[in-house]
């Protein structure tokens, strides 16, 4: 898959099937689309193309609901890559492109773009205040070449598939729920910086991983883990605490990951944390014994879920 960061170093003269959506989280919806645009291209002879948004257009048109996302950029390149896109267009969004017309954009990118057939969500919106719906797009394609092909949104348990949806339950604590509707694992990524090594003072280490301040991460509470260490492809297992630390009277919210059966040295790395299973919820313990004695359960418990748990891993970069 070839990587744009314009519009403007694009160039593609075969026949296009192409998307454009923000894909958080690149879930079963967006696989199913984007598993469309591969297919048609395909069928067309031509390439298959993507084009996303970074950063979210959420955090420039409403920051005050202090958006989080689900993955961070570089998991959803890899993910889009996974699925067979030819050409991924990471689109700098930002005031000025905000303002742009649905009209002015779909005749930019025409300019690069042979474009043949246009997929998108049922409810997709482009364009200056949204105006670029489904029925102008198609109205633009009989001017400017294309079709326009919307797909309803992917039940799943009844629910329709959807970033919000998957916030949500990732807010609630339910990772499992979460990566039923994503298709793959709920992951984090986070550099290890120095706390107050309480963790090791009462035989716990912790690796204690600062994220984005944009990173959605789920509730607080307890959650059985697996860690990918850099530059190897192996997870390890962990049990990881989020939240403020209540025993300890600590209020900024931490993400402090025990690895099991494993010791070293981890600062200043950047490591990946799955989330595979929500073991309890945030607790203020009586003292250290009464501590100790919880998180020795809650690593047994993780140890047990993450052997019995089927779901495979890959490597990220």
């Amino acid at each position: 898959m070839i990587v744009y960061r314009t519009l403007a170093q694009l160039h593609v003269t075969l026949p296009a099937a192409l998307t454009i959506g923000v894909f958080d989280g690149v879930h079963r919806g967006h696989q199913y689309l984007l598993g469309k645009v591969v297919e048609r291209a395909q069928a067309l002879v031509g390439v298959s193309v993507a084009l996303t948004f970074d950063p979210h257009p959420d955090i420039i048109l409403h920051p005050e609901r202090q958006h989080r996302y689900v993955c961070d950029l570089d998991r959803r390149i890899v993910l889009i890559e996974q699925l067979g896109i030819d050409h991924l267009v990471i689109l700098p969004f930002d005031a000025t492109f905000a303002r742009q017309t649905a009209e002015q954009f779909m005749a930019q990118l025409c300019a690069h773009v042979q474009l043949r057939e246009l997929w998108v969500g049922h409810d997709f919106r482009l364009g200056y205040r949204g105006l670029g719906t489904v029925e102008l797009l198609a109205s633009l394609g009989h001017e400017l070449g294309y079709t326009v092909h919307p797909i309803n949104a992917e039940l799943i348990a009844g629910q329709p598939v959807s970033s919000t949806l998957i916030r949500q339950y990732l807010e609630a604590g339910n990772v499992v729920m979460a990566q039923q509707l994503l298709g793959h694992p709920f992951i984090i990524r986070g550099l290890v910086v120095h706390g107050d090594h309480r963790g090791r003072t009462i035989g716990f280490p912790t690796a204690n991983l600062q994220t984005p301040p944009e990173q959605l991460l789920p509730a607080n509470g307890v959650y059985a883990c697996r860690v990918q260490l850099p530059g190897d492809a192996t997870w390890l297992p962990a049990v990881t605490n989020v939240g403020v630390r209540p025993t300890f009277g600590v209020l900024n919210r931490t993400v402090e990951a025990h690895l099991l059966d494993w010791d070293g040295d981890l600062y200043d790395k950047t490591l990946n944390l799955q989330f595979v299973a929500h073991l309890r919820g945030e607790q203020k313990f009586s003292g250290i014994d009464a501590l100790v004695t919880q998180i020795r359960a809650d690593a047994a418990q993780s140890a047990q879920l993450l052997q019995a748990d089927p779901t495979e891993t890959t490597s990220m970069p």
